[in-house]
């Protein structure tokens, strides 16, 4: 039997149990690796998610109530009780083709109980609406039984997928006279997607992909369609021609309830993503997040690489220490002998012996992550109360006070559009100067302007004392976007108390300014109080704050060179905001 020779024997047995722990440390902390990064990706993905969605809410909600207040309108009764007037008809093809242009939506028409087309804003295009019958729409047929309706679709005269929101108009005494709809093509949000980074999807209730920033992508099932089911899209022609192809996955690990990582036969080849979802159930959609694994393999092989650098530097330190035992043995066994030949012969010479040694270097690496913030649109409430206001004004026939209505609506879009750009300002700095010079009671008032209704409705009593000298140097938009986050966020805690006041104190105090907002809603906890000016921190229930007003506040004052600081009132919170004044 062949046998190794014993020198080789010891050799093995040194250099197996590295190599072994060589591989199992570096297969370990690729595990590690890939478990931390999931968890960070799975948290990056959801507050990309919550962007996506927001920005869909935002689009849709904008013209959600279009085509309600539309259909109070007399013109587009009187047409509707007499048809084939020719002349109400074109008449109201002129006025919905400005109402349209100036709302900014794709399309406004009216249909009548049989679900003609009597008029649209898009009557001189080829793809006119006029004459064509919708009564095969859910979105009319739900109109009819529900009094409105939203409904996706492909268009069937235009081919144009878009979004469709519908609401019945009726007489004063109830009767149905028809259906108003307003669509909305989704093709301008697409594109801003395109630059993203990972596969975008969103998928209606049938679980086919509706939306995408890849094209390939869109129009696929996640799930195969029954008979039955393709039996209904047929009949409403909700994809118009579409194909549907499938897109087969096999899921390769599922990490929680809305994260998985899955293999995936799709437009670009077969590949794994980590797939990350968020629902959306007022429209009954779902928001996909495909993400390739590319960043997943870097960090992989860094840890392995790491670990096998540490372990490797650790074998050596334990080899280097074996040897030097075993040399300090060895001589201490020829000092020994050595000293026995001394006393035996009297002239013997002492030799010693040292040996060499080696080490290693370690390294490691670390990852990051980042979160977006989130725009938030604060004007919002204040202009659905005047759109009830106009539908009074319409009623009571006020043209002049319905013009200045319209005015202020159209300032506070504007103002919507410029907090906006704002927000999106808030993660990097603008370049842009400090502006001009303001008053701070006048921009309270703008501000307090905008919830005057809210503060009737709610019954709060305000106090408000301001000094005329306050000037500071800043931008009144942003400036009065803090002011009115601090009052949201005061009238927001008083929901539930008994007594409602706000006191709102402006002085000047030397060089500086200094502002403060108290309310009676029972103060902060100290724990939360800490934490109050962190993005996504909130204290209120799920869906009515994302948490990103105080700190948006937080970043626009830091800009402008001030501090806003929290802390607990007699009664409740007390938030001050400080700024350099100006003469």
């Amino acid at each position: 039997m062949f046998r190794l020779p014993q020198r080789r024997q010891r050799l093995l047995a040194i250099i197996l149990p590295i190599l072994l722990g060589l591989l199992l440390c570096a297969w370990l902390a690729g595990r590690y690796a890939e478990q931390r990064a999931w968890i960070e990706r799975s948290a990056e993905a959801r507050g990309q998610l919550q962007l996506y969605a927001q920005s869909i809410r935002t689009l849709i909600e904008r013209f959600n109530s279009v085509p309600a207040v539309l259909s109070l309108d007399s013109d587009i009764r009187s047409l509707l009780r007499a048809p084939q007037d020719r002349h109400l008809r074109m008449a109201l093809n002129l006025r919905l083709e400005q109402l349209n242009k100036a709302a900014g939506s794709t399309v406004l028409y009216l249909l009548d109980t049989e679900g003609e087309t009597l008029a649209a804003s898009n009557w001189r295009d080829w793809s006119s609406f006029v004459g064509n019958n919708y009564a095969f729409r859910p979105y009319f047929q739900n109109a009819l039984r529900e009094g409105g309706a939203r409904y996706f679709a492909v268009g069937v005269t235009t081919g144009v997928p878009g979004y469709f929101l519908s609401h019945a108009v009726r007489e004063e005494d109830g009767t149905l006279l028809g259906v108003l709809v307003v669509k909305l093509e989704l093709e301008e949000l697409q594109r801003q997607w395109v630059e993203q980074p990972g596969v975008l999807l969103v998928t209606d209730s049938h679980h086919v992909a509706i939306l995408s920033n890849r094209p390939a992508w869109r129009f696929r099932a996640l799930q195969s369609l029954d008979e039955q089911a393709r039996a209904e899209l047929v009949e409403v022609r909700r994809y118009a021609e579409q194909a549907l192809q499938p897109l087969p996955g096999r899921l390769l690990r599922q990490i929680d309830e809305d994260t998985a990582w899955m293999r995936l036969d799709g437009p670009e080849g077969n590949r794994e993503y980590l797939w990350q979802r968020l629902d959306l159930p007022q429209e009954e959609w779902t928001l996909y997040l495909l993400s390739e694994p590319t960043s997943l393999t870097t960090a992989r092989r860094s840890y392995a690489l790491a670990a096998a650098g540490v372990w490797l530097a650790l074998a050596f330190l334990l080899l280097f220490l074996a040897q030097r035992r075993k040399n300090q043995r060895l001589q201490a066994g020829i000092r020994e002998r050595l000293e026995r030949e001394v006393e035996m012969r009297t002239a013997e010479l002492r030799q010693a012996q040292e040996e060499l040694v080696h080490a290693a270097r370690m390294a490691a690496l670390g990852q990051m992550s980042a979160a977006m913030a989130h725009e938030i649109n604060q004007p919002l409430t204040a202009l659905q109360m005047q759109l009830g206001s106009q539908r009074l004004l319409l009623e009571s026939g006020r043209p002049q006070a319905m013009r200045e209505g319209l005015q202020r609506m159209e300032g506070l879009l504007q103002r919507m559009a410029a907090l906006t750009s704002h927000l999106k300002t808030f993660a990097r700095k603008s370049p842009a100067g400090l502006g001009e010079r303001l008053r701070l009671d006048e921009v309270l008032g703008q501000a307090l302007q905008l919830l005057a209704p809210r503060i009737r409705v709610e019954q709060v009593e305000l106090n408000v004392r301001a000094v005329s000298d306050a000037w500071v140097q800043g931008d009144a938009i942003r400036l009065e976007q803090v002011l009115l986050n601090l009052l949201n966020n005061a009238l927001d805690a008083m929901q539930d108390s008994e007594w409602r006041i706000v006191d709102v104190l402006i002085q000047r105090q030397g060089e500086r300014c200094r502002l403060t907002v108290e309310d009676s809603g029972g103060g902060i906890d100290e724990e939360a109080l800490q934490h109050v000016f962190e993005p996504f921190f909130t204290t209120k229930p799920v869906g009515q704050g994302l948490g990103l007003g105080l700190a948006v506040s937080y970043g626009i004052v830091r800009e402008l060179g001030g501090t806003l600081s929290a802390a607990n009132g007699t009664c409740g919170a007390v938030f001050i905001l400080e700024l350099p004044a100006v003469s």
